[in-house]
């Protein structure tokens, strides 16, 4: 046999890059859980943050809380500084804060999804449905009944995540996701609210109806002392003739106009923040949702049997229950890893070898060797 030339095979060479390319061929393939989540939500900063895909008119909130207040901070609260006291930007500016975070809150935690059943899991749900056992397709009924504090409650079946629904989940069509405990879907906040963000969801509209009385009072305080500084206050404003008091309102707009918009923004918002806060404090008091006051189930209409089975007929008790209650953990695990289908073992240093270089190591540097000796026969 001729002579033939040859590179000397480097091992340690071949194990580093066979290593790498098995790597990087696990990392592509491993993937997190909100990649492919069902449901009609976006998802930010690698799943950290979860919004609902419509977010409505979240974005108008935003740009009304935050322009009132700037323009109350730059224009009313030096003047009323100078004229009351210094507590006034102390107070909007907790109540400012405060507004804001809850808002956050709202929009981007899990308002209480339930995942979605198994291929396998709605298989069997299906299974003990279908007792007859019969050859010809029979869907599966859309209620289950059981019983809640002696009272029977119940579940409907949801087709889209295969399972029946637990008490108090509802399926929002929006975000095509079954939400423990459902409330609504608040376009304002661009999320739906359930179990893990209803109080959050509360506190948000107590405290902006607190910053929005105590913008508008400020604004009206302020364009007070404007028209007071102008000699048209107490018993000169009641002496006052129509036009005196027309050129009163006109100084004022002309020495704050920003406070005018202030105050037109006030007053058409705060009655419905207040309305809003004050249905909502009634259902916290009662332990009962939106969802379920709209549609009247558990209305006194068909008796005293069909009475709130989760109230606890203590309004303290219910507030405690449903604002201070414990925090559950999400259910979907949105960053968690999904599990590879044929990817290779993860190699966390490059001097390891896969298991299949590992048992064949000897008969490699063997073969090797008996093709460099043929080469130079």
């Amino acid at each position: 046999m001729k002579n033939c030339e040859y590179r000397q095979i480097d091992l340690r060479a071949l194990r580093t890059s066979t290593t790498r390319t098995s790597t990087n061929k696990t990392l592509q393939r491993v993937r997190r859980k909100w990649e492919v989540f069902p449901g009609k939500n976006r998802f930010y900063c690698d799943g950290r943050i979860m919004l609902a895909r419509q977010c409505g008119v979240l974005p108008l909130t935003i740009v009304l809380i935050f322009m009132t207040s700037g323009l109350f901070f730059r224009f009313d609260c030096p003047f009323l500084v100078h004229h009351l006291t210094v507590f006034i930007p102390v107070i909007g500016g907790v109540l400012f804060l405060f507004v804001v975070i809850t808002l956050l809150q709202t929009s981007l935690t899990d308002p209480g999804i339930l995942p979605r059943a198994l291929p396998d899991e709605a298989a069997d749900i299906e299974k003990q449905i279908d007792n007859s056992r019969s050859s010809t397709y029979r869907p599966p009924p859309r209620t289950k009944e059981i019983l809640i504090n002696d009272q029977v409650v119940k579940l409907k079946y949801c087709f889209t995540c295969k399972m029946f629904r637990p008490p108090r989940t509802s399926h929002c069509s929006l975000c095509d996701n079954c939400v423990e405990r459902f409330d609504h879907h608040c376009p304002w906040v661009g999320n739906c609210v359930g179990k893990r963000n209803y109080r959050f969801f509360y506190a948000f509209i107590v405290s902006l109806s607190f910053l929005t009385s105590f913008i508008f009072g400020c604004v009206i305080t302020h364009l007070t002392l404007i028209r007071s500084e102008a000699g048209l206050f107490s018993y000169q404003l009641l002496s006052s003739t129509g036009s005196q008091r027309v050129n009163g309102i006109i100084q004022a707009i002309k020495e704050s106009p920003a406070s005018v918009v202030e105050l037109v923004i006030c007053f058409f918002s705060i009655w419905s923040i207040l309305g809003l806060s004050g249905f909502h404090t009634y259902l916290v008091a009662s332990n009962l949702t939106t969802n379920e006051d709209i549609k009247g189930s558990w209305s006194s209409k068909r008796g005293e049997e069909s009475g709130n089975p989760y109230t606890y007929n203590n309004i303290f008790t219910n507030c405690c229950v449903v604002l201070c209650g414990p925090m559950q953990p999400s259910l979907i695990d949105r960053r968690g890893f999904l599990p590879p289908d044929d990817a290779p073992p993860i190699v966390t240093s490059d001097t390891e070898l896969p298991h299949f270089m590992a048992k064949k190591d000897t008969n490699m540097e063997e073969n090797c060797q008996e093709f460099a000796h043929s080469c130079t026969a």
